[in-house]
């Protein structure tokens, strides 16, 4: 089993993580373009209840599974660790069976009377194949994950898209003739082809590395794993209870915030306009660094569960402060190019200018938000998933309240809704952190913060000046994209001089990362 590092798995999660939200963007440009407007309405409308039954079915196994595996590798209890992939193969497959049967039974009744529109009928049943398939996939990378090997899930990721995006365009061309219905069909089959061809893949790299095998003692292990389900149920369903606050602040949103502008004396459709600016353009843009932010929370849960299990409580302190100083490194690029670059950045990618304005409002806020995941993973390692997910539902309360309270009031509008969004962002992190400092004997370093700060705000004056003084001025694209180069070129220049971007983290970098192995 090829191990990597805190930085190494981080790294390699970035990297996929970017490969992946780039195809991604490439097959939604790819959908849209076949289908118009009308077919990614049908398909975007199938896919809250796909998320749904795949996060009922995930039931937060790979963060247990990662958690525990890496438990049992810190002790070299290899039983113990097949006896945790079995327990969790065998609940993902009941449920599995439950929610996929459940789709395809009640696919007419959610397409006719909840999602209004039964040509949803069609991108439903053609999904469903997905659920089992992205559950298994979720238990081999939570092993994986566990074993502090994150290439298989990076490589997954990666194949995943490269499938997705090399059948999008065939499926949905060749159903449309028959109807935008069956082209938004084809769409979801691509996706359900693309989740299969990583799971393969899963399966071939796990069969490869194996260190046992999972036929042998199969019922013995199932029969006598009673207190391995405890120890998973503990951990996977507070995580789910997080999701699922998630999901359910998220499908409450929409509605909170068209009522509560009508409150204010905003008509319908322009209610529904400015939701779509804030939720459909600001929020996105505003969220698409954060699969930076993924990788180290998905790292940090084995990295502190292998340490805790050990009782390594420096570890513990130090991989901590690590995967914060470098959510606070991600987080200050993301929000000084959010802010000062939002008008160019909204126009060129939606010719949308005036949402900006959203944009400057909400950025700063949203630096938290790097903060958030990595000390959700530290809870969950440290068996302390119920307490993250207490923190999420006061969050969802506190921001449901604070929707109706500010964008009710005409003086507010829809920037109070995107006001109360920050601020349960910004209060689960708080309460997330303060619950860390209660478990732990956890030491901040408040030098890293300190310099954190220096070069943000040394990156923003800079990044201020290209912005109002364009050294090429040869149109908005590529002076855009210039001046946001070297805003991040000075940034990270900058942030290494001062000291908070450290040797050590780019040393898993290929090429450059040698120079960095013997410097102090």
């Amino acid at each position: 089993m090829s191990k990597q590092t805190f930085l190494q798995g981080t790294f390699i999660l970035i990297i996929a993580g970017l490969i992946t939200k780039i195809l991604g963007f490439v097959n939604k440009i790819v959908v849209a373009r076949i289908m118009g407007e009308e077919g990614v309405g049908l398909y975007m409308m199938a896919v809250p209840t796909l998320l749904l039954v795949i996060t009922l079915t995930r039931l937060g196994l790979p963060v247990a599974i990662s958690k525990l595996v890496a438990e049992a590798e810190a002790e070299k209890d290899y039983k113990k660790m097949k006896r945790v992939l079995l327990v969790s193969l065998s609940i993902t497959i009941m449920l599995s069976i439950i929610f996929t049967s459940a789709l395809f039974l009640t696919a007419p009744i959610l397409s006719q009377t909840l999602l209004t529109d039964e040509r949803t009928f069609y991108p439903l049943i053609a999904i469903a194949p997905v659920v089992p398939i992205v559950a298994l996939s979720s238990v081999l990378r939570g092993y994986f994950q566990g074993r502090q090997n994150m290439r298989p899930s990076a490589y997954s990721q990666v194949i995943e898209q490269v499938v997705r995006i090399t059948l999008v365009a065939m499926l949905t061309s060749l159903f449309l003739p028959y109807g935008i219905e069956f082209a938004a069909a084809g769409a979801m089959v691509s996706v359900v082809i693309g989740e299969l061809a990583s799971l393969l893949f899963l399966f071939s790299m796990f069969k490869f590395k194996k260190q046992f095998k999972l036929r042998t003692g199969f019922w013995h292990h199932i029969t006598s794993g009673k207190k391995t389900l405890n120890e998973i149920l503990g951990i996977a369903l507070p995580t789910t209870g997080s999701q699922l606050i998630g999901s359910i602040s998220y499908f409450l949103e929409p509605i909170v915030v068209a009522r509560s502008l009508y409150i204010a004396g905003v008509a319908s459709h322009e209610a529904t306009k400015q939701y779509g600016e804030l939720a459909g353009l600001a929020i996105p843009l505003l969220l698409l660094p954060t699969f930076v932010t993924f990788a180290i929370s998905t790292s940090l849960v084995p990295a502190i569960s292998e340490a805790a299990a050990q009782k390594h409580y420096r570890t513990i302190d130090y991989r901590l402060n690590q995967a914060l100083r470098l959510a606070m490194i991600s987080g200050g690029i993301s929000v000084v190019i959010t802010y000062i670059f939002a008008v160019p950045i909204m126009e060129l990618m939606y010719d949308a200018p005036t949402v900006a304005s959203y944009v400057k409002i909400m950025s700063p806020f949203f630096f938290f938000l790097y903060f958030q995941a990595p000390l959700a993973a530290a809870l969950q390692a440290l068996d302390l998933a119920k307490a993250a997910m207490i923190n999420s539902l006061i969050g969802a309360v506190v921001k449901t309240a604070a929707i109706f309270a500010l964008a009710a009031n005409p003086d507010f509008g829809i920037i109070g809704a995107g006001l109360a969004i920050t601020s349960g962002i910004v209060l689960v992190t708080m309460l997330h952190f303060a619950t860390i400092l209660k478990a732990i004997p956890f030491t901040i370093i408040v030098r890293d913060y300190i310099k954190g700060f220096i070069a943000i705000i040394a990156t923003g004056c800079a990044a201020s000046f290209l912005y109002h003084h364009s050294l090429l001025k040869v149109n908005l694209l590529v002076d855009t994209v210039f001046s946001i180069s070297m805003t991040v070129l000075f940034y990270f220049i900058f942030s290494m001089l001062i000291g908070i971007i450290k040797n050590e983290d780019l040393q898993p970098i290929p090429v450059i990362g040698k120079w960095f192995q013997n410097k102090k």
